[in-house]
């Protein structure tokens, strides 16, 4: 249970706050890259961290973000004509770059010499994967890009898909760090037989009550959560959390995830979730689950990020589903989980009232770290993870260990997952 400063902390976002300075420190994602496909196409508007921002490619293609209002008078640049490298305010035609230089001030007889004098607020913005990726820091400490391996791999090596929530990040990457809830939450009422998780993710265990191994990494935190089997032996799922808010769960042997939650603000999350295989395209039967299936990836109201089955819908639950086929009468997989995290006491948990237990470790020491990290930033030590890039290359991973492993032997084997796979 966190006190009440303490949750504050964890889940404040905002300019100057401990946790949005230390988010600051790292490239997060803005978009997908197809929400703003091609040069001087359509502007998109973005909220990241409690800012309002507006996205732009340029004639180059270049992406840019900068402050979603002209420093002129506020007038919104969502409006604005991207034409000829720049965006322009259609209230009086000054013109911004993607790096905040004021280019054109057309509209007053010493525009030419005082537009140098005049800049909006831009962040550094690149194109990885699929995704357009930000970096809101100060630009002394622009950190290199991390290593995630799925960011380099073909187009048809990848699936994702971005949704927004209605919670704070914290609240929606818990279920990541909690490997107890899959057995309940994610469960059909028949022994698991048609439990399409577990046929998904080729898991040999069902046992409720996993115990985690916890170690502190480079990035983060490594986690081992282990399981009994009917034979005696023990089955591990090995994940990772890295700061500030990417997850590896479970998935499936060949086919692996991440998950990125992204503040827009206190309240609202943007959720990345990708699916790759690092050696082949994706299979025909992946992809069509994958875009289709709507267990996976949740099917979303056309023009938006918001999936069909939300809160103002109570999620679509099928009490005759409920009653005879799985846990929750809750079709997709994520939406599942969005019921249970959107429609906590708040959408920012005060967390004062929780009575945790051990399946909750792994939840505690994140929270622990990443306080840390928030309180050695307010004192001046910087975040080591952001600069250390290569320490992202980590994956998920599994294995079967002997009846009777003692924990020992059990950190021992979690060792080599600490060290990014070449």
């Amino acid at each position: 249970m966190l006190t009440q400063n303490e949750n504050d902390m964890l889940t404040r976002v905002g300019a100057g706050t401990p946790m949005g300075e230390l988010f600051r420190r790292f490239w997060m994602p803005a978009m997908l890259t197809e929400e703003i496909p091609g040069a001087d196409c359509t502007p998109v508007r973005v909220k990241l961290l409690g800012e309002n921002l507006v996205a732009f490619r340029d004639t180059d293609g270049k992406p840019g973000l900068i402050d979603a209002y002209c420093p002129h008078r506020g007038a919104p640049l969502f409006f604005g004509r991207n034409e000829e490298s720049g965006l322009r305010c259609v209230y009086h035609g000054w013109k911004f770059d993607v790096e905040g230089n004021c280019v054109d001030l057309p509209n007053s007889p010493e525009g030419e010499t005082y537009k140098d004098k005049v800049n909006i607020a831009s962040y550094p913005a690149i194109d990885k994967g699929g995704i357009v990726w930000v970096y809101m820091g100060p630009k002394d400490l622009k950190p290199a890009f991390p290593a995630f391996k799925w960011t380099e791999l073909p187009e048809s090596h990848r699936f994702m898909q971005k949704l927004v929530i209605n919670c704070n990040y914290f609240q929606s990457m818990e279920g990541d760090l909690d490997a107890s809830h899959g057995f309940y939450l994610h469960s059909t009422l028949d022994g698991n037989k048609n439990n399409q998780s577990l046929k998904i993710r080729g898991n040999t265990s069902v046992d409720p009550s996993p115990r985690y191994i916890l170690k502190d990494t480079d990035y983060g935190l490594l986690m081992g959560a282990v399981r009994s089997q009917p034979d005696g032996d023990m089955y591990m799922g090995i994940t990772h959390w890295m700061l500030p808010a990417f997850t590896t769960p479970g998935a499936s042997p060949k086919v692996l995830q991440m998950n990125i939650r992204v503040p827009m603000d206190d309240e609202y999350t943007a959720h990345y979730r990708i699916r790759y295989d690092l050696n082949d395209p994706l299979s025909d039967q992946e992809l069509n689950e994958d875009k289709y299936g709507g267990f996976l990836f949740p099917e979303v109201i056309p023009g938006t990020f918001t999936p069909k089955a939300n809160k103002s819908n109570d999620y679509l639950v099928d009490r005759v589903m409920q009653k005879n086929f799985n846990y929750t009468g809750i079709k997709s997989f994520p939406i599942q989980d969005l019921a249970l995290i959107e429609d906590q006491w708040a959408p920012v948990s005060p967390r004062t009232g929780e009575h945790l237990v051990s399946a909750d470790t792994a939840i505690i020491r994140v929270r622990q770290t990443i306080l840390k990290a928030a309180r050695d930033l307010m004192e001046g030590t910087e975040p080591a993870a952001a600069q250390n890039a290569q320490a992202y290359g980590v994956l998920p991973s599994r294995m079967v260990l002997p009846a009777k492993s003692s924990d020992d032997d059990i950190a021992t084997a979690l060792e080599p997952h600490t060290i990014p796979q070449a």
